[in-house]
């Protein structure tokens, strides 16, 4: 069955698409929460400078440094999996024209 919306015409079964600020939000509220549980966990058993020792030993890193970049790399992680997420979730009606 087809519709009449404006001047477009649209499918019943197809889905209208959500505001960007309602997209953007999805995908980056829950990696922001995850990131942060996650640096939490993490930096509950491990300092920010043994590790930095280990892993960068010529490069000095503050605590606060090795938990912001920490952090940003658990926020990058879990937004790609958060956006891969929602790239599968679509609905198939956008694919079909």
């Amino acid at each position: 069955m087809i519709q009449a919306v404006g001047n477009q015409e649209r499918r019943a079964d197809e889905v209208p698409p959500r505001p960007l600020a309602q997209r953007l939000g999805a995908i980056l509220w829950p990696s922001f929460f995850a990131a942060g549980v996650a640096t939490m966990v993490l930096f509950a058993f491990v300092d920010p400078i043994d590790l930095a020792l280990i892993s960068f030993p010529e490069f000095e890193i503050s605590r606060e440094f090795g938990y912001t970049i920490a952090f940003i790399g658990f926020w990058i992680g879990f937004a790609s999996a958060c956006t891969f997420t929602w790239l599968l979730l679509r609905p198939s009606s956008r694919f079909r024209q």
